[in-house]
């Protein structure tokens, strides 16, 4: 299977649990669930940062009119 890996880790059975709960998925699922919010987390904090920051240039009567 290119591009995947098989890993062996240990979780409490407590914190599997109340995941599995909150996404009503299996445990692989569940598993890749926690790990792509992990990864997505940063790119948050980065937007986060960013607030206030970015200058838009918005017309809303032009918006309005582009219905």
């Amino acid at each position: 299977m290119p591009g995947r890996r098989k890993v062996t880790v240990e979780i409490p059975d407590d914190l599997l649990g109340r995941a599995q709960r909150s996404t009503g998925q299996g445990i692989t699922a569940t598993i890749r669930k926690g790990l792509e919010l992990v990864a997505a987390r940063k790119a948050y904090l980065e937007l986060l940062r960013l607030k206030g920051k970015a200058k838009l240039s918005l017309d809303l009567e032009e918006l309005r009119q582009d219905r």
